[in-house]
């Protein structure tokens, strides 16, 4: 019988049961398990100066060169234990390995946390005989076990995401089932190796078997933490959009100022470009743009002490512009088709072909309402239509962004009149000029229609954007 991986993981976080993990799997013939074979301040165990060859130093110097000698060492099948703190650099190429086992260790975060506390506080991190054990009450700290909690859930869902994309199925196990011979067998048998457990190892005593409430000196407190936490997710915001990439070809250079300026599409872009140009007193077409990233990061390296910029445009003012440039324009650039699809198939009240003289601000209105609840649609992924990137979530925007540039300074449209002059001072312009207004809205403006039934659409369309970026009620310029 040959096994079915060439080595294993276990996936796992400090006490949540993988020591006994460990001596059960090391029971099993054949099969060894290194210990925490890449945790920063020891290789293996604690007290050992090297696991096969490797010391500390040298393990460090080459992780990967370990994770061949724990596959290669002697046995049927031979693994190690993995930790949200340990080395990074060795998680990646076993989870990118399908010839690797992937077994994901989990308890309830609470008794680990506590578990963990005690252990800090007493010193004992394993128990083999039962008279030498230390007792202690600790105290609970709400901000030390939200912080643990983010970190073990982040970490667990980078290892699920990655497993998930390449098609990989890991064996999960609970603190609970390590004294169920039967999974542990199961266990094996996913493993593919031959032996199987007979009896269960009572070498590791359980060190804190008392209820969680009575191992903590503030548990009313602890209660209350706990109770406010939000375990099902009801408070987050669902975000259906696809990620986006870095647009880099959008981004535009001053022609001589050290100045980038990184668009969020369907924002005062052209307003800002025409600051840009004005400020080396250049025309719009003499702005650097177009190019690739390689182009870009030689212009980053080639301007010490640069600035890169992007600015946000109000969710509903943003939205209010790319229908009425995009959606009822006719100049080129313009949607004609998904305009066409949204009228014929969705019916929402858009003219088909309209003068202005016979076009009213109630229709205005309307249209625009009618688009704007749609635009939740789009967004959740739920139409034909394309998630364009004039009316994603800004948000989405910049992460797309972030992922190859961050920018310096991130600006809203209606401080613009100050904050460009001032970022171009930043950079040496001692009188930089000041920025001109975006074009008016055609065939009306936003405050012609706007209304608290607009504002709140926005908000329920755009509440990411709103969330993180801190905006209010929209008002007209000047207001």
């Amino acid at each position: 019988m040959t096994p079915d991986f060439d080595y294993f993981i276990v996936l796992a976080d400090m006490r949540t049961g993988s020591n006994l993990l460990e001596l059960h799997l090391n029971t099993l013939d054949g099969v060894t398990c290194y210990g925490e074979a890449f945790n920063p301040f020891f290789v293996g165990l604690p007290k050992l100066p090297e696991m096969l060859g490797f010391t500390p130093e040298k393990r460090d110097r080459d992780p990967s060169a370990l994770i061949d000698a724990i596959r290669n060492a002697p046995g049927e099948l031979n693994g190690f234990r993995f930790f949200s703190t340990h080395d990074a650099r060795a998680l990646g190429p076993a989870l990118d390995d399908p010839r690797c086992a992937k077994i994901i260790l989990t308890r309830n975060p609470l008794d680990s946390y506590v578990s963990w506390k005690i252990a800090v506080e007493t010193k004992q991190w394993k128990l083999v005989n039962i008279k030498q054990r230390r007792e202690a009450q600790v105290t609970f700290d709400p901000a030390e076990f939200a912080e643990q909690i983010e970190q073990r859930t982040e970490f667990q869902r980078m290892v699920l995401n990655k497993l998930q994309t390449s098609g990989q199925t890991p064996f999960y196990i609970g603190f609970d089932d390590l004294n169920d011979i039967e999974v542990l067998n199961g266990l094996a048998e996913w493993l593919g190796v031959r032996s199987r457990l007979n009896e269960l190892s009572r070498h590791l005593k359980r060190q804190n078997p008392e209820l969680t409430l009575s191992k903590v000196k503030n548990p009313e407190e602890m209660e209350r933490a706990v109770s406010g936490l939000d375990r099902f997710n009801l408070h987050r915001t669902p975000n259906f959009e696809p990620r986006r990439g870095p647009s880099v070809s959008r981004y535009v250079c001053a022609a001589k100022t050290s100045l980038m300026y990184l668009p969020v599409r369907g924002g005062p872009e052209a307003a800002v470009e025409r600051w840009l140009a004005e400020l080396d007193s250049v025309n719009v077409q003499d702005l650097l743009t177009d190019r690739n990233q390689k182009k870009v990061r030689s212009w980053m390296e080639s301007k010490p002490g640069h600035r890169k910029f992007t600015v946000l445009r109000h969710p509903l003012a943003r939205a209010h512009s790319v229908y009425c440039e995009r959606i009822l324009g006719t100049a080129p650039g313009a949607y004609i088709k998904i305009r066409n699809m949204l009228r014929n198939r969705y019916k929402l009240p858009i003219p088909e072909d309209f003068e202005l003289s016979d076009y009213s601000v109630e229709q205005h209105h309307e249209g625009f309402s009618a688009f704007l609840a749609f635009l939740q649609k789009i967004l959740a992924g739920q139409t034909p239509i394309r998630v364009d990137g004039l009316w994603c979530s800004q948000v989405q925007t910049l992460q797309g962004i972030s992922s190859f540039a961050l920018p310096d300074s991130i600006l809203r449209e209606d401080e613009l009149n100050n904050a460009l002059p001032e970022l171009a001072r930043q950079v040496g312009h001692r009188h930089p000029p000041r920025p001109i207004a975006s074009d008016p809205d055609s065939p009306f403006t936003l405050a012609q229609i706007y209304d608290a039934d607009l504002e709140a659409l926005a908000h329920k369309t755009y509440r990411q954007d709103y969330l993180q970026f801190g905006f209010g009620p929209w008002l007209p310029s000047g207001a």
